[in-house]
């Protein structure tokens, strides 16, 4: 559900896998994929992967999982509009930006089993039906036991037997009792390099690079490591995993644009709110300054209004 650069990425590998998939995406992808495939170019193949896809989420009916990938600004409609058709045992994963969207969907799916996963993948949406990966793939998901049946009649599985499903299908996927940790570990990532590269309009590689951007970044960082303390969070490996993992996503992910970056460069409104606009949020609960946070989370609003602002007059 939400097939842009994620939810085509996992699905396609899943397909390509020989698992049942359908994409539900915007009418230019779904017909794409329906004359040729979705296109899947990744670092090592490049192939038509034949699947479903529709523009309705009554195509989830029959689904034993669904892979949530909205923005997380659409989390709460993309939710009411599945609802009706998902059956009894269907499990949701939230493959979302953003730290509480799992929390914000339980209440909304109150009789289906709602799990959180961390993403760490670099993608793109290249053009209609074609999907470009940039690196990584992993996941990290909480974990939970088998229930009863499935919406296909067989019985739903836990997070265990789905990790080895995934594995299967070349996605490497680890079970973790921590997975709100992992999530902070992952916005703290979002918060260092989404809003410049947004900005800027560049990618991470040379963007690291520019004079300035690694001392912004460590103030960023710092700052997010201060809330997540303050809120009782408990990183993995702690401030050295997430240094070395900040200087890991430029040596990885040179050419790679957030995607703050390209929801602004293609004039939609971006999930900055739920990232460095959680933190700044967060951190006035809590009594934790946040200048950093807040001076990136103010440009890319200013931003989105500019883009707002641009289109308003282009219809004119």
């Amino acid at each position: 559900m939400g097939a842009g650069a994620v939810g085509c990425y996992y699905g396609g590998m899943l397909a390509r896998a020989g698992h049942a998939v359908t994409l539900i995406g915007r009418a230019s992808h779904v017909a794409a994929i329906a004359a040729n495939g979705l296109r899947l170019q990744t670092q090592s193949f490049d192939a038509q992967v034949p699947l479903a896809a529709s523009t309705e989420p009554s195509a989830a009916q029959g689904a034993d999982v669904v892979l949530f990938c909205v923005k997380s600004t659409d989390t709460a409609s993309a939710a009411a509009s599945l609802l009706p058709h998902l059956a009894a045992g269907t499990v949701l994963l939230s493959l979302q930006n953003g730290v509480d969207n799992a929390e914000r969907l339980r209440p909304l799916l109150a009789h289906h089993m709602v799990a959180a996963a961390v993403v760490y993948v670099a993608t793109e949406m290249a053009g209609p039906g074609h999907v470009r990966h940039h690196g990584r793939g992993e996941l990290v998901l909480e974990p939970w036991g088998a229930a009863a049946q499935g919406a296909s009649g067989c019985a739903s599985l836990g997070s265990q037997g789905l990790a080895q499903q995934f594995a299967a299908a070349g996605i490497p996927t680890e079970i973790s009792n921590n997975v709100r940790g992992a999530l902070w570990a992952k916005l703290v990532l979002n918060c260092a390099y989404n809003a410049l590269s947004a900005i800027a309009q560049i990618p991470y590689g040379p963007m690291v690079l520019a004079p300035g951007v690694q001392a912004v970044m460590r103030d960023v960082v710092a700052e997010c490591l201060a809330v997540a303390q303050a809120d009782g969070v408990q990183i993995p490996g702690g401030a050295a995993a997430v240094d070395a993992a900040v200087r890991r996503i430029a040596e990885t992910m040179q050419g790679q644009f957030s995607s703050t970056a390209q929801d602004l460069a293609r004039g939609k409104p971006s999930e900055i709110d739920h990232l460095n606009g959680y933190v700044v949020a967060r951190g006035e609960a809590l009594g934790v300054p946040t200048p950093a946070n807040r001076v990136l989370h103010t440009l890319v609003k200013l931003l989105e209004t500019k883009l707002v602002e641009n289109q308003t007059k282009g219809m004119l």
